[in-house]
């Protein structure tokens, strides 16, 4: 991390089991730290040390936080996470808490879009001005950039809650998601590979009837954006796509849902080009909030 007349920024992926933290100019000297979401007290005393700790001064900080977030700069609750099923989250101020305690200016966006700025910024977006992020693990979300912008609108997308396809006969799980039970992601998120089959997704073999299905669902999803938002690049992340033989199953069933309408080269001939995972890893959320930072 340089300092010396150089602008050091603060980062914060906040996420719903752990909060990744840290500060630096980009991606080779970012220096990191975490901890495991507990409550929000305990949480931010973790957060707001480290920074006090590293004896730098920050230009700014960003946040890319689990949601949903109020991000209306208008509202009374501008920064604050809202509905989010972990109950001692509910309506906590974090950008404010943050901007209190460390006296820096704060951007907060959502974990996804913050992944999506970080992947456009050093990534497997570099160049693009319009593409989508996906995360797919514990939940699933999207962040889209248009015109090289996030899109945010009413309140900011929510993707993993589409509601797709579900044929009961071949797959009677109900669904997981408490709100919408068979939405996308109460089908294809990491929990419900994990209900559905009795074992995590990480213990099933790659031969597992599992991947079949979850290719499809995903496809479902990725068809739907790719008809409405007209991405140039669709960017996969999250810990269930660490499943790395899943994106070759999602291009297939992508391109047979799609059935030649949407007449794209990449679409047609370089599939491989256009659904793919993430360059940044798992740095792409904290990367993304230097980036949201440093805009």
């Amino acid at each position: 991390m340089r300092g010396g007349g150089v602008d050091v920024y603060g980062c914060i992926e906040a996420g719903g089991t752990k909060f990744v933290y840290g500060a630096g100019t980009g991606p080779d000297d970012l220096i990191l730290d975490s901890c495991p979401t507990t409550s929000p007290e305990a949480t931010m005393d973790r957060v707001v040390g480290f920074f006090r700790g590293l004896g730098v001064p920050l230009k700014g900080l960003g946040i890319g936080s689990f949601g949903p977030v109020d991000l209306d700069r208008a509202s009374a609750t501008f920064g604050y996470i809202t509905s989010t099923p972990k109950l001692e989250w509910r309506q906590f101020d974090l950008a404010g808490t943050v901007a209190r305690a460390l006296g820096v200016p704060v951007a907060i966006d959502t974990d996804v879009n913050a992944a999506a700025l970080g992947e456009a910024r050093w990534g497997a977006a570099q160049g693009l001005s319009d593409f989508l992020y996906v995360t797919v693990g514990t939940g699933i979300g999207g962040g889209a950039v248009t015109h090289g912008e996030v899109v945010h609108g009413l309140v900011h997308p929510e993707m993993g809650h589409i509601r797709i396809p579900h044929d009961r006969s071949e797959d009677p799980y109900p669904g997981g998601c408490p709100y919408h039970g068979d939405c996308l992601e109460g089908l294809a998120s990491g929990p419900a590979i994990g209900a559905r089959w009795g074992m995590p997704a990480r213990g099933l073999p790659a031969s597992h009837p599992a991947w079949e299905l979850e290719a499809r669902y995903l496809a479902l999803g990725l068809t739907t954006w790719v008809c409405t938002l007209s991405p140039k690049r669709i960017v996969l992340g999250g810990g269930v796509m660490h499943q790395r033989q899943l994106f070759p199953m999602i291009r297939a069933e992508l391109g047979r849902l799609l059935n030649g309408y949407v007449q794209a080269r990449a679409l047609i001939e370089d599939m491989d080009s256009y659904v793919v995972p993430p360059q940044l890893g798992n740095r792409a959320g904290v990367l993304g909030a230097l980036a949201l930072a440093a805009r």
